[in-house]
């Protein structure tokens, strides 16, 4: 990879769609659910979820981030490959209909928005995963730094190139559709319809509200188990040298498994995973996680507002980890019985 030396601005709009759907499989929620160290048990036994309405194991909250990694790869490969590192800030997921075990999704891939800030282009990639209906199940939205050869040590590309895995192909994709060949998305309405079965009730919940806090250790193993289970073969979250070399301390544990961390967090006190409707976090700081020694997050939350005419309610939750704050923003927006 070479330094950038294109306007990245003017790549707003690149859009592309994954020519093969992806199948939502069984033991992939369990292996994805073990990664993230959430254990409820609709992600575990069918029996479970059938006891909240689902036709299936139902995916962690932060599961569709494995679907874009594969769908994203030409993008960040082709597309965006003047940049030397990427580092994830933002991400928001909008969540219009449960991922069940057996579901096909087809990934639409856009690169949403570009902004320059403190001499850094801020880019906003778009994954829209609709069903075979044409209905669109969920949204998410990724904000990321793109960092070029002048912004990190010299020598870090060819680095990853030594220690990166083999067989990273870069994923096909139809042909890029003009613009008047977009259709309206129909987003599926079932997230905001269906009777939610959580153990927390509405009446029984009101602004100011703490949720149980929870602690979670990682070690090496899971941030290398991660990126197995998840695709993001990024080198920083498993290999000293490498995060030497963007200039961190340490290596660190991967952004998106905080948040899957965060959102079981917040799926644990709800009781049914599916009724979280949005779930957004903004990074402050990373997770340092040393060689000999597991790192910490903690998790604390508590009920900022809620929605009598919808029956809603946004949580807020903080993550720490070695008293530094690893959530800049993050909140949920969930449906109670």
């Amino acid at each position: 990879m070479v330094e950038a030396a294109f306007d990245a601005a003017g790549l707003v709009g690149y859009r592309y769609r994954a020519d093969d759907f992806y199948e939502v499989g069984r033991e992939k929620i369990r292996e994805y659910a073990r990664a993230v160290q959430d254990f409820h048990p609709a992600h575990w036994s069918e029996d479970a979820a059938a006891e909240l309405g689902y036709q299936g194991l139902i995916a962690p909250t932060t599961f569709i981030s494995t679907v874009a990694m594969l769908a994203n790869r030409k993008l960040l490969e082709t597309v965006l490959a003047g940049y030397a590192v990427i580092v994830q800030t933002d991400q928001v997921f909008e969540m219009h209909k449960p991922v069940l075990t057996g579901d096909r999704l087809v990934s639409d891939v856009e690169l949403s928005s570009v902004r320059r800030i403190g001499g850094k282009d801020l880019l906003t990639i778009t994954n829209t995963f609709s069903d075979p209906t044409g209905e669109v199940a969920q949204v998410m939205h990724t904000t990321v730094v793109g960092l070029t050869s002048a912004d990190v040590a010299a020598d870090v590309s060819g680095a990853i190139e030594r220690v990166i895995m083999s067989g990273l192909g870069t994923t096909s994709v139809a042909d890029e559709p003009p613009n008047d060949s977009v259709v309206e998305q129909r987003l599926s309405p079932e997230s905001r319809t269906r009777t939610p079965r959580t153990a927390i009730r509405f009446p029984d919940v009101a602004a100011g509200d703490e949720l149980p806090a929870r602690t979670v250790q990682l070690t090496r193993g899971d941030l290398v188990n991660y990126a197995g289970v998840s695709g993001d073969a990024n080198p920083i979250h498993w290999h000293n040298g490498i995060a030497a070399l963007a200039g961190l301390p340490d290596v660190i544990a991967h952004g998106m498994l905080t948040m899957g961390l965060g959102a079981g967090f917040v799926t644990g006190w709800l009781g049914d995973p599916g009724a979280v409707l949005r779930y957004g976090v903004r990074l402050s700081n990373y997770t340092v996680i040393e060689a000999l020694e597991a790192g910490t997050v903690e998790f604390t939350g508590r009920v900022k507002s809620v929605d009598a005419e919808a029956g809603t309610a946004v949580v807020v939750i903080i993550a720490k980890s070695a008293g530094r704050k690893i959530f800049g923003l993050a909140t949920a927006e969930v449906r109670l019985a």
